[in-house]
């Protein structure tokens, strides 16, 4: 007979509650959004603004589109931005480091809350000066597996209010639409529900930069 193994081999790692993700639960289980900021180190934000405009100078970017891929449309009167999806099997070190941390967050997410997120994608964008996103919601007629949309702000430090491009959140406050706006100030994420919030990005003056993504079930 094999004797067993010794019972310390099967010691289960401690859970250790992180305050950052529990607030951002404690957000979205009270009002569908939640705002952090210094989600992201300013040197994480900084290497990958760098990530951003060494791949936008390569001219990979491209016009973005309203619908998923399988139904694309380019209308700009709806939407200006330019975007490059970012292919979790082909990072460059700063994604690896946005990644690590994503990831993290959606063992989580999973662990704590049972939300069961299996994908996830994400992208670049950039709007130029003068462009925008009108109010819209991140869920499709054919689609439907978004659960949280993600947003995560990579403009420089001295990024001031004036500069436009605020995100707009369209509350319902007991039957009374409300709005919350949002400055993309650098290293600040925003998590909401994706098939209640709707939401637009207001005019840019200033050249606005973020990674945009959503976190998916079955």
């Amino acid at each position: 007979m094999i004797d067993a193994m010794p019972n310390q081999l099967f010691v289960e790692i401690p859970f250790v509650e992180n305050p950052i993700y529990e607030q951002i639960i404690q957000d979205i289980g009270s009002h569908k959004f939640s705002i952090i900021d210094h989600f992201f180190s300013s040197e994480t934000v900084s290497h990958l603004r760098k990530s951003l405009f060494d791949k936008h100078e390569e001219d990979r970017f491209k016009k973005a589109a309203i619908g998923n891929r399988v139904n694309e449309l380019i209308i700009k009167s709806i939407r200006g931005d330019h975007i490059l999806w970012i292919d979790e099997a082909k990072t460059n070190p700063a994604e690896d480091l946005f990644f690590d941390q994503i990831n993290d967050l959606v063992a989580y997410l999973n662990r704590t809350c049972f939300m069961g997120i299996l994908n996830k994608e994400f992208h670049y964008a950039l709007y130029p000066k003068g462009t925008f996103y009108k109010r819209h919601i991140d869920t499709f007629q054919n689609d439907d597996r978004r659960k949280l949309s993600f947003v995560c702000y990579l403009n420089t430090e001295d990024w001031k209010p004036e500069n436009g491009g605020e995100l707009v959140l369209y509350l319902d406050d007991n039957g009374v639409e409300t709005e919350k706006i949002i400055y993309p100030f650098p290293g600040r994420i925003v998590v909401f529900e994706s098939q209640i919030i709707e939401h637009e990005v207001k005019p840019v003056e200033t050249e606005r930069l973020s990674i945009t993504g959503w976190f998916k079930t079955r």
